[in-house]
């Protein structure tokens, strides 16, 4: 039974661990590990420890019917492997600040896809929590100090971060309907190692940059505690909320970051940055406030048994 309150939970608890994951990245990068290489590490320990995880413990929630392939290597691909892949490319050619507010576009670009293909609409207070997200996000990222750098590349790039982490979201909300989050990553994280090995095959990865046991525990901290585990969070959360109230509730992964970085990287924060942190979680307050309700008459007052959420199927698109 979808319980609302534990996919806010989990939503916060994923973000705190992508938050804490920035940090762990951080070291990594700067000791020379690249960001594309970095992402296939992340991928192939993840889809390991899963794969070893269910065969020793619950091998039958390795089966999936021969349908669903499609689907799922639509949300490995597209919403796993080619979301990191799309954010490095803009951070590459712009301002990291700014690349993020744009892919946090997603939330909107999600209520967009549910009006518009789904007539299904959003309160207008829903939109009003998603631009109140995006500017708290602006400001923490101090996204107008990079904005006088933009590039059209780079632009293109990052709104198509956006897309495919909209595209993760819904694709891993799908799947979510027929098996569970460890079945759902299991494939999900398969299908983008392939991809990466693809790309970057694995004989001319930098294994000399895990030489040290201080590296190598910091990389399996990134694959684990920053990847594999909030991705569990977020994808559990989606059997409960919709897709956009938990994009938004994401976004509360930059002012946490900011909070690691000021304890772990001895960062400071501007009071700009403080104040971009009480706009997104004023948002986050409203958006649980927020009942989903639709203007569709096939869909209005539909809500999961014993909740004040209203999740109908058809805002989620079709995974593929």
């Amino acid at each position: 039974m979808p319980n609302p309150r534990l996919g806010y939970l989990l939503t916060v608890l994923s973000a705190t661990c992508s938050a804490l994951n920035g940090s762990l990245s951080r070291y990594l990068l700067d000791e020379g590990m690249s960001p594309a290489r970095l992402s296939e590490f992340r991928s192939a320990v993840s889809a390991l420890l899963l794969v070893a995880a269910l065969a020793a413990f619950s091998p039958g929630r390795l089966r999936i019917a021969r349908r669903d392939v499609p689907q799922l290597a639509w949300l490995g691909i597209a919403g796993i492997a080619l979301v990191h892949a799309t954010y490095y490319a803009a951070i590459a050619r712009m301002d990291i600040g700014v690349a993020l507010v744009i892919q946090y576009l997603a939330p909107a670009m999600l209520l967009i896809w549910a009006a518009v293909v789904h007539r299904v609409h959003a309160p207008r207070s829903l939109w009003a929590a998603v631009a109140l997200s995006v500017a708290g996000c602006a400001l923490v990222v101090d996204a107008p100090s990079g904005a006088g750098n933009l590039d059209g590349v780079g632009v293109v790039f990052a709104l198509l971060a956006a897309v495919t982490l909209a595209i993760y979201l819904t694709a891993s909300q799908k799947a979510g309907e027929r098996y569970d989050a460890f079945t759902t990553l299991t494939y999900g994280f398969g299908f983008a190692t392939v991809f990466w090995l693809v790309v970057a095959p694995v004989w001319s990865f930098p294994w000399e940059l895990l030489g040290s046991l201080e590296n190598l525990a910091v990389a399996l901290g990134v694959a684990t505690i920053g990847t594999l585990i909030p991705f569990l969070l977020l994808v559990t959360a989606l059997r409960h909320l919709p897709a956009a109230k938990v994009a938004v509730v994401a976004t509360l992964e930059p002012v946490l970051a900011s909070v690691f970085a000021w304890f772990l990287l001895d960062q400071s924060l501007s009071a700009v940055q403080i104040a971009g942190g009480v706009v997104v979680l004023a948002a986050v307050t409203w958006v649980r406030r927020t009942p989903w309700t639709s203007s569709s008459p096939a869909d209005t007052g539909r809500s999961p048994a014993g909740s004040s959420e209203s999740s109908p199927a058809t805002v989620t698109p079709p995974a593929g």
